[in-house]
């Protein structure tokens, strides 16, 4: 997905080793990709998702930066980080934004496209 010449990739991937179903504990891995399409550089101030579980219920995150940094692409640049999203449902799904300052100090929003949290322990996609 892009967002003024700022592009989001998103890979998700279920830990199984991480998680205990007997418990309804799950957790994902996922892997993001940020690519500054544009001809300024901008810096990634914050984030903010909006994670639901397959009952429906909504958690919000926000905070400064990503993966404890906020870091400047120049034009041309690309920025991956790996994070993680536990869950008390065998599937869910995230969506959200990220909050980019341009090298010309103006602040965007910047979409991450939604994904989907699917697990083998979930009868069906719910996403």
């Amino acid at each position: 997905m892009t967002t003024d010449d700022i592009e989001v990739r998103v890979e998700t991937r279920f830990l199984d080793e991480h998680s205990t179903p007997a418990e309804d504990q799950f957790v994902w891995a996922y892997d993001i990709e940020i690519v500054n399409h544009g001809a300024v550089e901008v810096q990634i101030v914050a984030r903010h998702w909006t994670i639901t579980n397959a009952d429906g219920i909504v958690e919000t995150v926000n905070g400064p930066g990503v993966a404890g940094k906020q870091p400047v692409l120049a034009s041309g640049e690309r920025f991956t980080y790996q994070s993680a999203a536990p869950l008390d449902t065998a599937s869910g799904i995230m969506i959200g934004h990220y909050v980019v300052r341009t090298g010309d100090n103006r602040l965007l929003q910047v979409a991450i496209p939604p994904f989907s949290l699917d697990s083998p322990y979930e009868d069906r996609s719910h996403h």
